[in-house]
């Protein structure tokens, strides 16, 4: 009986870790600015611009 307590800490306990590392990405996701959504290239279209 005392092994099965053993066994069912350590999973509960693995189970929390990995809820709560879950849980802090996430937080370090939201922290992060938006970058901002504009194209590296640029191509004129033909007509447009002259």
């Amino acid at each position: 009986m005392n092994r099965l307590l053993a066994a069912a800490l350590t999973a509960a306990a693995g189970a929390a870790l990995a809820v709560a590392a879950a849980i802090g990405v996430l937080a370090l996701i939201n922290v992060t600015p938006d970058q901002p959504n504009t194209p590296l290239v640029t191509y004129e279209t033909p007509g447009q611009g002259r």
